[in-house]
């Protein structure tokens, strides 16, 4: 957990190891940047009111870097810091003051939605690039390619149902940990940043394809 307010950071973490979880409590940036090169974490909760290092930008190298799943705590609640938080990285958003039961339950469906990636023995391959679902990679030519959980989730799902067409809310029904809140406007920000990542533009589309009104569709 990266929260500099020790106060409510110890009553969130006593809640979470009541629920059989370990928590790291970090206040620093720049100390979770070298923690992260050494130890590996399943999940990582950041707020976005820092010292030293915008919480924003913190959630975008540590997307870059890593694939730990980063679920944002912020009393920032308005739709645009959500979708902002989306577009650097973050796999979901959580406005304080919350429930600690709803933290919970997040936490719990991102690491199901990392466990139900994990499928041994079977690779796919799209253009010029491969899926590894074994060990949940996905390489352009031979360069690994950065991808967030919720982002590796989405693109499964277009792979698994490659020529059909998914409405909003059957991506939100049908991806594992992201159906916490019933934002469509956050999948397209997702999408977005997927699409960007494997070359897709509006005007030059070789996977992914928006159906206007309806959804999205992976070219088959």
């Amino acid at each position: 957990m990266i929260e500099d307010d020790l106060v409510l950071a110890e009553l969130i973490s006593d809640y979470l190891r009541n629920a059989d979880m370990d928590i790291l409590i970090q206040g620093d940036p720049t100390t979770i940047l070298s923690l992260l090169k050494n130890k590996k974490f399943d999940i990582i909760i950041l707020d976005l009111t820092l010292p030293k290092m915008d919480g924003l930008f913190l959630c975008e190298q540590i997307s870059t870097l890593y694939k730990t799943p980063i679920i944002i705590s912020s009393a920032r609640g308005g739709v645009s810091d959500k979708v902002l938080g989306l577009e650097k990285g973050a796999d979901d958003y959580i406005a304080k003051p919350y429930d600690p039961r709803e933290l919970v339950a997040r936490i719990h469906a991102h690491l199901r939605q990392k466990k139900s990636n994990v499928i041994v023995g079977q690779k796919i391959q799209f253009g010029e690039f491969s899926v590894d679902k074994a060990r949940m990679l996905i390489f352009q030519n031979e360069n690994e390619l950065s991808l967030t959980i919720a982002e590796y989730g989405i693109l499964l799902l277009f792979l698994e149902e490659r020529g059909r067409v998914l409405s909003r809310g059957t991506i939100l029904d049908s991806v594992d940990g992201m159906s916490w809140e019933s934002d469509e406007r956050s999948i397209d920000v997702i999408i977005s940043r997927l699409r960007c990542k494997l070359g897709d533009t509006p005007r030059n589309s070789k996977y992914i394809e928006s159906i206007r009104g309806i959804g999205y569709r992976m070219k088959e």
